[in-house]
């Protein structure tokens, strides 16, 4: 379930449901004997430490375009376009984004997007250091990387399913999350310093450069690659549309997620002013939002030592949790509570970003893995605009606390229904073998 980039941007055993595919015997004993560290593995460590670098990257971004726009043009509505600039063509190119990547190689697709990205950000960091930067330019350029990011999203999975064996996946994906989490705690601290001491120019100029080393250490991964029969675009993304709808607990959950993701965004919104007018000033709200990426941080590393059974219904309930903090603003409940309340929600999703990665690696074909992921990604990506649109209309109509507490209750009805769901409450880790492909996987 993304969520900001999370997901998100996953480790496990086979789950239960039925499935057609096989695992060789001495692979099956490695499994049920238990794998070494992923890490170990020459291509999933490649990968590990060329996503590592690009997230670093990406932490330092958010400070360094919001200075830098505002710097230029003193507008915050200059600031909107760019940011849309970014989002729109993501949104509408993830699901095409996901057929690209299954029918050619996620390994491809994801190393000339780091390259466009490369390139559009070095462009930004070339106009800010020349110290009159162009609107144009930097829009131009937001629209390009937002292209090309709508095309790396859908690749995250499949990259990780084909650098590690079945057995390590929930580490593997964990560990990602971890790397994620402790990008996003640390970036803003990064960006301030970096920002001080050469301006926001050089923000983009070692993005730029971290893109470029992700894409050199992506050459040299060997990814699994099973070949997808070539059809129309049309066809390849009702095909990937009817493996997520074949699966109740799947779609039904990504229903919940968006709600999440929406429910979020009015925190988002409506949060700070109610942090500083009525629970102590600003200084609560930054330590909100730190103890919310230690919860994530905190999460991630739960998920690569934590299995449960039923994983998807019990992260579900989990996620449910964000109600908690949700009420507590509601009625201005005290700060310490609040931040608590908060940090053991994003514990949750920290933990079930991993979990849900691995479990849709396993229930679903290799060969279906890019597409599944862009819908997940655009459910919970599209919820989130939505969700900062309504916030402050609903505020000024009712009031902060009304719209805190519908998104509260939706997120309980959501995320907690979803245990009223046969599917949800059948997914279980068995002791049998993983999932493979049924036919032989190529190199790409």
């Amino acid at each position: 379930m993304p969520v900001d980039g999370v997901r998100g941007v996953g480790h496990g055993r086979q789950l239960s449901s039925p499935t057609k595919y096989s695992l060789p015997k001495s692979s099956a004993s490695k499994y049920i004997a238990g794998m070494a560290h992923p890490l170990r593995t020459r291509p999933f460590r490649l990968l590990f430490l060329g996503r590592t670098v690009s997230a670093v990257g990406d932490a330092v971004v958010p400070a360094a375009l919001a200075l830098a726009v505002l710097r230029a043009t003193g507008s915050t509505g200059a600031l909107a376009v760019v940011l849309a600039a970014a989002m729109v063509p993501r949104l509408l190119l993830l699901p095409l984004g996901g057929v690209v990547a299954d029918r050619f190689a996620a390994r491809r697709v994801a190393l000339l997007a780091d390259l466009v990205r490369c390139v559009t950000q070095l462009a930004v960091g070339v106009q800010l250091l020349g110290g009159d930067p162009s609107l144009t330019t930097v829009v131009v350029a937001s629209a390009l990387g937002g292209t090309a990011s709508a095309f790396a999203i859908p690749t995250a999975s499949p990259l990780v399913a084909g650098t590690v064996d079945p057995a390590d996946r929930q580490r593997a994906n964990a560990l990602m999350g971890v790397t994620a989490n402790a990008s996003r705690l640390l970036g803003p601290a990064l960006a301030g310093v970096l920002i001080w001491a050469a301006g926001p120019g050089w923000a983009f100029v070692i993005d730029s450069g971290s893109f470029a080393l992700s894409a050199a250490l992506l050459a040299l991964v060997r990814v699994s690659h099973v070949p997808v029969p070539r059809r129309s675009i049309l066809t390849d993304l009702r095909h990937g549309f009817g493996e997520v709808r074949s699966r109740d607990w799947f779609w039904t959950s990504l229903l919940g997620h968006g709600v999440w993701n929406g429910a979020a965004a009015v925190l988002m919104t409506l949060g700070p002013a109610i942090a500083i007018d009525r629970l102590g000033g600003e200084a609560t709200w930054v330590l909100l939002l730190q103890a919310g990426a230690i919860g994530m941080l905190t999460g991630s590393l739960l998920a690569g030592r934590v299995r449960l059974r039923r994983p998807v219904l019990l992260a579900n309930l989990g996620l449910a949790s964000y109600a908690v903090p949700l009420f507590l603003l509601a009625v201005a409940a005290p700060a310490p509570a609040v931040i608590a309340a908060y940090a053991v929600a994003l514990t949750a999703l920290g933990y079930l970003n991993p979990v849900w990665e691995t479990v849709v690696q396993h229930q679903f074909p290799p060969e279906v893995l890019a597409r599944v992921t862009s819908y997940d990604w655009l459910v919970s990506m599209g919820a989130m605009p939505l969700g900062y649109a309504l916030a402050p209309l609903a505020a000024e109509a009712f009031g902060a606390p009304v719209p805190l507490a519908v998104a509260g209750l939706l997120v309980l009805a959501s995320c907690a229904g979803t245990s009223l769901v046969p599917g949800v409450r059948r997914l279980t880790w068995p002791t049998g073998v993983p999932p493979q492909a049924a036919e032989p996987a190529g190199v790409r």
